[in-house]
């Protein structure tokens, strides 16, 4: 194994992130760090090595996790990958370390701390992500499509476009992270990742209007006074997602 002392940049992707891993195997390098370029500090004893995403490196080290590690430590790895979390890439390359040695059986050593991470952070992920699957208010806008903007935590954007890909499979529909200027667009084929800087200005379909003034009709009605729970109703519904739902303008 080589000893030297080299980070390791990749290009963000988690197929990028995926190909690190090959690439630190088949050249018998511990790396120092995994981060997304740009995010490297310069030191004087170390070395970079840029990872060229590969598509065929991707499919080996994606399938070999599944068939040798399991399909639960694959969804674990792409939610911490999509999380957050400071050093998340060098978590994940230490888990699938252990993940080759030990199997299926890895997720059982919680007294390592990579497999500890990766629990708490899956599940940090996996909270949110269900959290959201009742907080997307999408608005049916002029040109017959649905927009629902958001600022999650974590980037879990790729997550929701699973769920609602075949809830609303019939209609056209974008949902937009502000925070990170990212979107999933579904064209009732297919859904893909893009790039959006803004919120989206056009205009609501006159329908849509009419639905607000009944959603927020309804919001007002249904609550009983005698039982309001403003603390309970933060910590299902935490304000810094109020800015997203129509009940709460």
């Amino acid at each position: 194994m080589n000893n030297q002392m080299v980070n390791y940049t990749y290009d963000g992707s988690f197929e990028g992130l995926l190909s690190a891993i090959y690439d630190s195997y088949y050249r018998h390098e511990i790396p120092l760090n995994i981060l997304p370029e740009g995010m490297i500090q310069v030191g004087i004893f170390n070395n970079d090595y840029s990872v060229q995403t590969d598509m065929e490196k991707f499919d080996k080290v994606y399938n070999s996790i599944r068939e040798k590690i399991s399909p639960i430590a694959l969804r674990n790895i792409y939610y911490v990958y999509v999380s957050e979390w400071a050093n998340k890439e060098y978590i994940i390359y230490k888990y699938l370390r252990l993940g080759f040695k030990l199997g299926r059986d890895v997720d059982r050593f919680i007294t390592d701390d990579s497999v500890l991470k990766v629990r708490i952070i899956s599940r940090k992920v996996t909270s949110e992500c269900h959290r959201f699957l009742g907080l997307v208010r999408f608005k049916l806008m002029d040109g017959d499509y649905y927009y629902a903007s958001l600022e999650p935590d974590n980037n879990i954007i790729s997550l929701l476009a699973l769920h609602f890909s075949k809830r609303l499979s019939d209609q056209r529909w974008v949902i937009h992270d502000l925070k990170r200027k990212s979107a999933v667009v579904y064209d009732k084929e297919g859904w893909f990742l893009t790039s959006i800087d803004k919120p989206v200005k056009g205009s609501l379909s006159s329908d849509e209007k009419g639905f607000q003034s009944l959603w927020k009709l309804y919001f007002k009605n249904i609550a009983i006074k005698s039982r309001k729970n403003p603390g309970l109703q933060k910590q299902h519904m935490p304000v810094r997602y109020w800015a997203h739902l129509v009940e709460m303008e």
